[in-house]
Parts: structure tokens; sequence; C-alpha cells
């Protein structure tokens, strides 16, 4: 066995994981189970819709609006990007659950759609009694493990959506204070 592989949890065709980093993190985390970690974003306007958002020391990260809400369609959408953050979230989650589990992943791949009423427009349209932000997600997740059980994939899902961070962003009420 090389130390590459020794190393890491093959994963199929996905790239492998650091497993003993993945074992690492799960001892922290049974270690200190009441450690908050402060993320920050910074987000810059640029013109028309589109906004640069600047996260830890990477490259900008994109949000802008389609032709259709007035913007340039250069990006995903704030509506996008959460469906976006949704689907990677609940993926990682599935990977690091299965090679925690030592399961091997050959194929994980998620659909996300969900239902909002933009006719309020940001506030600016039809302001009538209506919920605002999504009413309905919807994520179909194809995962296959080598020698699982569909009902053990089943399982590990359901798992994955209760401790998944996003996914309890979505769910829960969070507090949010906006301020100038």
């Amino acid at each position: 066995m090389t130390a590459v592989a020794a190393k890491t949890a093959l994963t199929g065709c996905l790239a492998p994981i650091d497993k003993g980093g993945l074992e690492q993190l799960i001892a922290n985390g049974k270690a200190n189970p009441n450690v908050i970690k402060t993320l920050k974003c910074k987000t810059v306007a640029e013109g028309k819709f589109r906004h640069a958002n600047y996260i830890r020391s990477l490259p900008p990260y994109i949000v802008d609006e389609p032709p259709a809400l007035l913007g340039d369609d250069t990006a995903p959408n704030p509506s996008e990007a959460s469906l976006a953050a949704l689907g990677s979230c609940l993926a990682v989650g599935l990977h690091a659950n299965a090679v925690h589990r030592g399961w091997t992943v050959n194929k994980l791949e998620l659909e996300l759609e969900g239902d909002l009423n933009i006719t309020a427009v940001w506030g600016t349209g039809d302001i009538s009694e209506k919920p605002v932000g999504f009413t309905d997600v919807r994520v179909k997740v194809e995962m296959e493990c080598e020698g699982i059980p569909q009902s053990d994939v089943d399982a590990l899902i359901d798992h994955v959506k209760k401790w998944s961070p996003v996914a309890n962003t979505f769910t829960r009420p969070v507090n949010l204070e906006v301020t100038a």
C-alpha cells in the first residue's frame, strides 16, 4: 500500500478524502461539542445586480440576476446560490459519512429545485400577504456505493439531512440582524 493510499479513503470515481483528517475532525467535534465558528463574507455591489462576495482568501464568488430580473446573467442569483449551498452541504455530509462508514462512493449527484413567489420584486412589487422566499425545496439524491443496499443509502440521506448546517438553516428559524 502506498503512503497516499494509506492516508486517504478511496471513494470510487470521487477524489479521495483524507480519512485520518476526517477522523480528527470527528474526534475534535466530540471533544468540544459546543464550539461555534463564525463564518464571514463581504459582499460588494459591482453594478446592476452583480455582486462580488469575498470569502476567506478565495477569488470573489459572483452572484447576479438573470435578464428576466434585470441582471446580466453572469452568475447564479441569490436564491440559486442558496440551492447550490444546500446541495453542496448535503453532498459533503453524504460523502464524509460514507467514508466514515467505510463505503466506496462511485457516484454522488444531487438535483435541487425550489419554488418561490417573486412577484414582490424585492419589496417593490406586489407586497400583498404571501410567503417570501422558498416555500418548497426538493432534493433528489443519486448515490451509488459499492455493495451498499439502497435502504442503507436512504438511512444515510436521512441522517445527513438532520445534521446538515445548511439544511437546518432552511428548515428552522435563524436569528438575523441587519443593521446600517
